[in-house]
């Protein structure tokens, strides 16, 4: 294989937490590809940036232009099977927002635990509402779906990951027609008070499903290839990700990988949840499985010659890193194996 681009989110540790979480790491594979590399600049973005330093990065290599732009509806909706459709149109995805002590914040979607037939009574009910205000709705998946606004083009967005567990003030939608955003996502969420659905829900210890969030706006053909990198294989990220991936690319194992020939990406997102969260046991531990299942075989591939580059792109919540290992790169013995490069 000539260049495998490894994309791990929230692989960054906090510097307060490095030292801590250092010692309790097991990965030797790992430090010493962040010891022998040519390491790039640091990529680091303001805390209120409307996409994580993973989502901006996947962003840009197809083909968005601003820092919010997250071309992906499209390619979404494609990777739901659903037929190309003109039109700008956002993914909706059914979230649950509560209150906090003086503000406002919406839950992490991934616990939502939202089934099919829930979703789609759900959808029927506000559907007609949609259409009335000349919004069109579809529905992709229980968790994806999808509307059509040609004229809110310039509504700025934020990703759910960006916006969970935050101040929702700070994170709604922007730009000239907030205000109609708003109107229409009042309305949806006294349409769905006290629906059986999210009475059953509650009943059964689930949160209910009380309000909508819009985001990664794009018109067809805005969101395409991935750039210079090679095609996209996905694991345990959120399901608008995955989709990106066809289903043949969306459970990658390093062997794999390696038997693929020209370059590729994969990017892993076992570390998002508890890397945003702060719960570092069951981060631990997933960093433990990527040492074993990805770091120690590819660092094998690069001194055998299978690999001709590895190229690690790490993150956290405003800091983005790229390291290029080579088997050049990994003769500079007088480089002792560190994870001090782990700390942003």
């Amino acid at each position: 294989m000539n260049q495998l681009t490894l994309v791990l989110p929230f692989a960054l540790t906090p510097p307060e937490l490095a030292n801590d979480l250092a010692r309790a790491m097991q990965t030797p594979a790992l430090s010493m590809l962040l010891s022998r590399n040519n390491e790039s600049a640091p990529v680091v973005t303001v805390a209120e940036a409307r996409l994580l330093p993973h989502e901006a990065w996947l962003a840009r290599a197809h083909g968005a232009a601003g820092p919010d732009e997250a071309p992906f509806a499209h390619a979404v909706m494609r990777g739901l099977g659903l037929p190309d459709r003109e039109g700008w149109w956002f993914v909706v995805q059914p979230v649950h927002v509560q209150l906090a002590r003086t503000h406002l914040t919406m839950a992490d979607p991934r616990h939502l635990r939202l089934e099919d037939a829930d979703s789609r009574a759900l959808f029927d009910l506000v559907q007609p509402y949609f259409d009335e205000v000349g919004k069109p709705l579809l529905y992709g998946s229980a968790n994806l779906w999808f509307m059509r606004a040609d004229d809110w083009r310039e509504l700025r967005t934020a990703s759910p990951d960006a916006a969970a567990g935050e101040n929702l003030a700070d994170w709604m939608p922007d730009g000239p027609t907030k205000r109609d955003f708003r109107k229409l996502q009042n309305e949806v969420q006294m349409l769905w008070h006290e629906h059986p659905v999210n009475e059953a829900r509650q009943q059964g210890g689930l949160q209910p499903v009380n309000s909508f969030w819009l985001w990664a706006g794009a018109e067809d053909g805005t969101a395409g290839a991935l750039s210079g990198n090679g095609p996209l294989f996905v694991a345990g990220c959120p399901e608008w990700l995955e989709t990106l991936a066809p289903p043949e690319r969306r459970a990658p194992t390093a062997a794999s990988m390696l038997a693929q020939s020209g370059d590729a990406t994969v990017m892993l997102g076992d570390l998002i949840a508890p890397g945003k969260g702060g719960d570092w046991s069951p981060w631990l531990m997933h960093m433990q499985r990527i040492e074993q299942e990805w770091l120690a075989p590819l660092l094998e591939a690069l001194k055998s010659g299978r690999l001709a580059s590895l190229k690690l792109v790490l993150t956290n919540r405003t800091t983005l890193a790229e390291f290029t290992i080579t088997k050049g790169s990994l003769r500079k013995f007088w480089r002792k194996p560190s994870l001090a490069k782990l700390s942003s």
